[in-house]
């Protein structure tokens, strides 16, 4: 089945089934990125005056494809509920990470509070949408944190010399309980938008969400180099574009707590990066905490088949 125009299910092509198939990891990899893109964008550009340039511009793009592909329009109630959904989603997640690690907030510690959302959106989830949480789930999201606590144990070890405060901290832990009850709440309220038409009401919240605050906090520094160009490009398409509508895609597709799942690969995949772009080492602990990780979203994901 796919998606059709509407919001609705329509018969699927072996291309849009191989797509399907392929979400979760094009997901994490494209997710992954957003590690690339911090570190690019943090000496050219405020961090939320970086969103606030990047997050109008994806939404713009999205006003683009629905009318290329005529898509429908959400009604008032419906408009509300993806603008709800965007704040949350990026806004309320993307501002406090990028503000807490440009404050000094390592970025090891901050990958280890973000990787604690799955829970955190398992648990909303029991709540907001009744989603039953089997035995399996808390067992994978037991083993994942662990995966992403052993991920990033090295910069733990070398990163509480400075930047946790408890101000740091808690900014941070506010990015993971808006996403995951950004997540949530798009399961709850807003799957049945179009993709498109959606995807640029959520990025109306989105906007709110981080360019009052810079306007109030920050010089709205943008220094226009060509690495700031790159990361915001890297983040409009790449992020703001692929890997959010896979994100949307996932939601509509599967339960919200295997969706949250993926998000363990991504400390580990970031470390992968980072040793490829930028010549960080991993060690024999980082390697275990990424097996570890896989392992816990096929605890969480496979459909265990019981045997007579």
């Amino acid at each position: 089945m796919e998606i059709g125009a509407n919001g609705g299910m329509t018969q699927a092509t072996p291309a849009t089934r191989a797509l399907i198939a392929a979400a979760p990891v094009l997901f994490v990899l494209m997710w992954a990125t957003g590690f690339v893109v911090a570190r690019l964008s943090a000496p050219h550009a405020d961090p939320l005056t970086f969103l606030s340039i990047r997050f109008p511009i994806a939404g713009l793009c999205f006003v683009a494809i629905a009318l290329a592909l005529r898509a429908p329009w959400p009604g008032s109630r419906q408009a509300f509920h993806a603008t709800v959904a965007g704040a949350f989603l990026h806004g309320g997640y993307l501002g406090p990470v990028y503000w807490a690690v440009a404050h000094g907030m390592p970025a090891g510690v901050s990958a280890l509070i973000v990787g604690l959302q799955p829970l955190m959106t398992a648990i909303l989830a029991a709540w907001m949408v009744k989603e039953k949480i089997a035995l399996r789930h808390w067992a994978g999201l037991a083993v994942g944190i662990l995966g992403v606590a052993l991920v990033v144990s090295p910069k733990l070890q070398s990163g509480f010399s400075g930047g946790i405060t408890p101000v740091t901290t808690a900014v941070n832990i506010f990015g993971a309980l808006s996403i995951s009850f950004g997540t949530v709440y798009q399961k709850r309220f807003a799957t049945a938008l179009n993709l498109a038409s959606g995807g640029a009401w959520q990025y109306v919240g989105a906007t709110l969400a981080v360019a009052i605050p810079a306007l109030l906090m920050e010089e709205m520094r943008f220094d226009g180099s060509f690495d700031a160009w790159f990361a915001l490009g890297w983040s409009v398409v790449v992020l703001s574009l692929g890997a959010i509508t896979l994100l949307m895609l996932l939601i509509r597709l599967g339960d919200v707590g295997r969706v949250a799942s993926l998000i363990f690969l991504v400390p580990g995949v970031s470390a992968l990066m980072a040793y490829v772009l930028f010549g960080e080492t991993l060690s024999p602990v980082q390697i275990l905490g990424m097996a570890v990780c896989a392992g816990a979203v096929i605890i969480v994901t496979r459909k265990w088949v019981r045997r007579p």
